[in-house]
C-alpha cells in the first residue's frame, strides 16, 4: 500500500495498511512524531512486514555516486555537509519549511554520514501565514563532522545546492544542472604543526576539478523496484522505518530548537 498524503494522516493509514497485512510504502516525512513512528515499526516487525519511507534523493544518481566516493574514501575524512534548499512558493497548510523541505537533506545526511547528531540547532521566522518560511538547521555529529542546511519558501530563484568538504577532496551538487550536476574539486587546506604554535603553517592545494559520469535513471522507479525485490527476498530497505524514525527524530529536535529560539537540543 502507498500513502502520499499529508503528515498528519500517515500513521492512521499506515497503521492500518500493516494490521491488515499490507506492506507499506510511505511518503517522507515517515510519520508527525516519533512515537508513531515507533509504533509502527513495532507493528511491522511483528507481522513480518516491509515499511519503506519515500526518501527518494537516496536512489538518484548523484546522491549513489556521492556515497560511492565517500566509501572509497575519495572525498578522506569528512568535514561538513552544507545545502541550500529554496524557492519562491509551495507553502504548506499543516507543516513549516523544515518539514516540508529538510527531510530530503536530513535523510541524505543520514545515509552518507552513517551516524546520529549529537545535537541540534535550528534558527527560522514565519513571514506570512504563521508558519516558519525560513529557516536554517545545523547539526554536530562525531568526529568534527557539521552539517548545514538552509530551507526557504521566498526566495525569488530555485537553488538546490550542496557543498560536501572532505579533507582529500570537496564537491558541488548542483541537482538542477542537466549534465554536469556534480564537480569534484582536488582543493582543500593542509595545516603543518610543529611544536613552537608560533611555527603553525598553513598550505593551500589547489589541483584539478571533474566532473563523474552518473547513470541516467530514474529515482523513483529505481526506488519502487526496490521495494518490490525487498518484499520478494525479505531485505531490509536502506529507506526502512528506522531510517524514517531518525529522520523525524531530527525533526523533533529541530522544532524544539526552534521554539526556543535557537537553543541546543542535545541528542
Amino acid at each position: 500500500m502507498a500513502v502520499i498524503t499529508p503528515v498528519w494522516t500517515h500513521f492512521d493509514l499506515a497503521k492500518s495498511a500493516l494490521l491488515s497485512g499490507k506492506h507499506v510504502f510511505i511518503e517522507k516525512p515517515f510519520t508527525a512524531t516519533s512515537q508513531q513512528a515507533e509504533e509502527l515499526i513495532e507493528i511491522a516487525e511483528k507481522n513480518g512486514l516491509t515499511i519503506m519511507v519515500d526518501h527518494t534523493f537516496l536512489f538518484t544518481p548523484a546522491v549513489r555516486k556521492i556515497r560511492e566516493m565517500i566509501d572509497q574514501q575519495e572525498l578522506g575524512q569528512l568535514y561538513y555537509y552544507d545545502s541550500t534548499r529554496m524557492n519562491l512558493g509551495l507553502f504548506q497548510r499543516d507543516v513549516n519549511v523544515l518539514w516540508d523541505l529538510a527531510p530530503h537533506d536530513l535523510a541524505i545526511v543520514d545515509y552518507l554520514i552513517g551516524a546520529e547528531p549529537e545535537a541540534i540547532v535550528a534558527t527560522g521566522t514565519p513571514h506570512l501565514n504563521g508558519l516558519t518560511d525560513v529557516a536554517y538547521l545545523t547539526m554536530y555529529f562525531p568526529d568534527k563532522v557539521i552539517a548545514h542546511i538552509n530551507v526557504n519558501w521566498l526566495s525569488p530563484v530555485k537553488i538546490r545546492t550542496t557543498v560536501i568538504g572532505g579533507d582529500k577532496k570537496m564537491l558541488v551538487w548542483n541537482d538542477l544542472e542537466s549534465d554536469e550536476k556534480i564537480k569534484v574539486y582536488d582543493r582543500g587546506v593542509h595545516v603543518d604543526t610543529q611544536q613552537d604554535e608560533y611555527n603553525l603553517r598553513v598550505n593551500y592545494r589547489s589541483g584539478d576539478m571533474w566532473s563523474p559520469k552518473l547513470e541516467v535513471r530514474k529515482a523513483l522507479k529505481t526506488e519502487l523496484t526496490y521495494f518490490v525485490e525487498c518484499i520478494q527476498n525479505s531485505i531490509r530497505p536502506i529507506n526502512d522505518g528506522y531510517a524514517g524514525l531518525r529522520v523525524v527524530r531530527m525533526l523533533e529536535a529541530a522544532e524544539e530548537s526552534l521554539k526556543n529560539k535557537g537553543e541546543t537540543v542535545y541528542a
